[in-house]
């Protein structure tokens, strides 16, 4: 039974140690997770894909919604802003690993990222959101860490996009 116990945790440990990163030219990996913003908490999907060594293009959907009160002083109601957003966006990356000489269970890159926004506001009738931009280019750099394979966590920061500030979540290699 030792013998057994001991085959099996090595069997673990040496399936993270290869763990593969960046994302090999010509392979494919999803990303999941939610964001932190200004208002609301948004959700996201990405893929990204290996153009060339140490480069990726990807895309991004996501989505997030507020519901914020409004006390109107003239009739003493209270009222509450829907907002929605959903994001359609492209990104592309550098990944440092190779010239920082990193482990390959981590991932380390920086980026752009161009954004189409679809707003739902409903302000009953006041106009349009301040934030309604149809169009967000953004700034990112991130990191992964990798606990198998396939399998790992990322973090990301940047500016400009649905979700602004910071995203984290899992990714999972194809």
């Amino acid at each position: 039974m030792k013998k057994i116990i001991l085959m099996f945790a090595i069997g673990i440990l040496s399936t993270g140690a290869f763990a593969q990163a960046p994302l090999e030219e010509g392979r494919t990996q999803l990303n999941a997770g939610l964001g932190l913003s200004g208002w609301g908490v948004p959700v996201y999907f990405g893929l990204d894909y290996g153009i060339a060594k140490d480069w990726t293009l990807g895309g991004q959907l996501s989505f997030q919604t507020d519901e914020d009160p409004y006390h109107n002083s003239n009739n003493n109601n209270t009222y509450y802003y829907d907002n929605s957003v959903v994001g359609i966006g492209a990104n592309g990356n550098y990944h440092f690993n190779r010239i920082l000489d990193m482990p390959s269970k981590f991932d380390f890159y920086a980026g752009a990222s161009l954004t189409y926004y679809i707003w739902d506001y409903d302000d009953y009738g006041s106009g349009a959101h301040p934030d309604n931009d149809a169009l967000g280019l953004g700034l990112q750099v991130g990191g992964r860490y990798f606990f198998t394979d396939k399998f790992g966590i990322n973090l990301e920061l940047g500016g400009n996009t649905g979700t602004s500030g910071a995203k984290f979540g899992v990714t999972f290699k194809l």
